[in-house]
């Protein structure tokens, strides 16, 4: 357990917002091992409620902005295991019992940040839970297979995940009723709730850096195409790949890390492809506003380096599925492609060759900054309190 300052940050104290301090308010978040698209999410709840207590699985200290640590975080007793920060999806199964141990009888409003267990914790009885869901979860539906394989986890692993994957999927089904109501991060996840809880969503886009994900200069873009991702099997790196082996004379920069770094590295068989490794932002930042057009191969429930670079500006290619197909606006701020590695090659070729209005793709950004994303949550949130009241 971590015990922190919950200093104010100034997003409270006026007459308005009395109801932020009336209700003692917690954060329910799957785990804190680093600063993902997810834990943006949860900066932003730490504004709106600058007094309220944190509850995740694990929390790696060194791994989590100031912004989350000005507030006391609770975990579970996963924390104590030796070396969880590596290995804590290998104790998948201790989810349910974990999320379930923290004890909120004394919270009147529950804010869960969900894509695993968090939506899953028990409340008291006249407490409110909202829940913020980036995908239900992933492991126990659709998405099996992109986590877990005999090859990848061997044999012994495999068998026994298979095994208790069934009860994970019906304890997650079961446990979505803990939720008063959910908020999606995009239509597409909201489709993925529908199906699977059976439960309607609010659709409130993720938050975008777009103050410090700006165009520059707007000094000419260069001949490169570039690509952002976590190295997993997936994001779908190993699709682009193989088809700048087939382009040599276009170049392709890849920023991230991941386990397939290697494999990758291995499968690039020109000097057009580099791989530059996990970057500071900065560095991201200044490829976004460089690049000829930003690559997205994959399905994902948002997408949310897609936004990033287009609001510096870049076009976008990407794979028409999923939240990416929410952001671009073919034709106008970047381009879909259908799957096949013919028609990706046959759109780089379009975007290239296109003249796209940069002040347009950055305004097609602005919909998804931190400061929207705030208004509409709190507006939810109090509008749907205020229902609870008079209801």
């Amino acid at each position: 357990m971590y015990e922190k300052n919950n200093g104010s940050n100034g997003c409270g104290g006026n007459k308005k917002d009395a109801w932020r301090t009336i209700l003692k308010t917690a954060i329910i978040h799957d785990w804190l091992t680093g600063m993902r698209g997810g834990e943006k999410v949860l900066e932003q709840l730490c504004l709106m409620y600058p007094e309220a207590d944190i509850f995740t699985l694990i929390c790696d200290e060194n791994a989590v902005s100031e912004i989350i640590k000005r507030h006391r975080i609770k975990t579970s007793f996963l924390q104590k295991i030796p070396g969880i920060f590596r290995n804590y999806r290998n104790f998948l199964p201790l989810f349910p019992a974990a999320i379930e141990s923290f004890d909120l009888a004394g919270y009147d409003l529950i804010v869960s940040s969900s894509h695993c267990a968090a939506k899953s914790v028990k409340k008291k009885r006249g407490a409110v839970h909202f829940c913020y869901c980036h995908t239900p979860m992933r492991y126990a539906w659709d998405q099996f297979h992109n986590y877990f394989s005999a090859k990848k986890n061997g044999y012994l692993k495999y068998g026994i995940i298979t095994m208790i994957m069934p009860f994970l999927r019906k304890w997650d089904a079961a446990t979505s009723g803990r939720v008063d109501n959910y908020i999606a991060n995009s239509e597409h996840v909201a489709k993925r709730i529908k199906r699977y809880y059976k439960r309607e969503a609010e659709v409130i886009y993720p938050p975008v850096d777009t103050e410090f994900f700006t165009p520059g200069d707007g000094a000419e873009r260069e001949d490169f195409f570039l690509a952002v991702s976590a190295l997993t099997e997936y994001k779908k790196i190993d699709f682009i790949v193989e088809a700048f082996n087939r382009m040599p004379e276009k170049k392709l920069k890849i920023i991230g890390t991941g386990p397939m770094l290697e494999s990758l590295k291995k499968a690039a068989v020109n000097p057009n492809i580099s791989f530059l490794g996990g970057v500071a932002r900065e560095v991201i930042r200044e490829n976004y506003r460089k690049t000829r057009a930003f690559l997205f191969p994959g399905e994902e429930d948002f997408g949310i380096t897609t936004a990033e670079a287009q609001a510096c500006g870049a076009p976008v290619l990407a794979l028409n599925i999923g939240g990416a197909a929410e952001i671009v606006r073919g034709g106008e701020t970047g381009e879909f492609f259908d799957g096949t590695t013919e028609d990706f090659i046959k759109k780089l070729e379009l975007i290239k060759d296109n003249v796209y209005d940069i002040e347009k793709v950055r305004e097609n950004a602005q919909r998804f900054s931190e400061e929207i994303f705030r208004k509409k949550t709190e507006d939810f949130i109090k509008k749907r309190l205020r229902n609870e009241k008079n209801g």
